[in-house]
């Protein structure tokens, strides 16, 4: 019986480490492969509407990334939509598509970016300017630190959930 008491904590924690890994795996999986794409080439890439897919409205002008390195916005330049004035507009990540081609050849690789929205969806998005930098960066450091506090705060509550079930377990063997 003694040898048992032992080797249930180790159980329990080989437990919650295969858990947590199938679940990471499960992530991976239904968030599929995200590919290989060229930042120069993705600069001055054609952009469209997906209501009006053959006809560009501008260009990729910038692109913003996050403190993880990954895309969270392009910059685009819609010079050739009326009304939208001469200023270059913030579009997010979830709002557009980017569609490669030639991608089996790097000297003629391109990029088309598709908008999901509509003419006046595209007048509507923030201008690129110092004001929406500033909010913007004021705003994901608030988020930054959101999510420092809530991870922090599910680590504790892992732990004292951990602690209480193999506490309970040593009860249990022990009675």
């Amino acid at each position: 019986m003694r040898a048992y008491h032992h080797r249930l904590p180790l159980a329990l924690a080989v437990s919650c480490a295969l858990l947590a890994g199938a679940a990471t795996a499960q992530a991976q999986t239904q968030s599929g492969p995200q590919g290989l794409y060229s930042a120069s080439e993705l600069n001055d890439a054609n952009v469209y509407l997906r209501d009006n897919p053959n006809q560009a409205i501008g260009e990729v002008e910038d692109i913003l990334l996050g403190e993880d390195m990954s895309v969270q916005a392009l910059v685009i330049d819609v010079d050739g939509l009326q009304g939208s004035g001469d200023q270059d507009r913030v579009i997010e990540r979830g709002q557009f598509t980017v569609q490669t081609l030639n991608d089996d050849d790097i000297e003629r690789l391109e990029y088309r970016v598709t908008l999901d929205l509509d003419a006046d969806g595209v007048r509507a998005l923030p201008v690129y300017d110092n004001d929406w930098w500033n909010q913007s960066r004021a705003g994901l450091n608030r988020l930054w630190e959101q999510t420092q506090q809530g991870a922090q705060s599910a680590w504790e509550s892992t732990k004292e959930t951990t602690s209480n079930l193999l506490d309970r377990a040593r009860e249990a063997i022990n009675d």
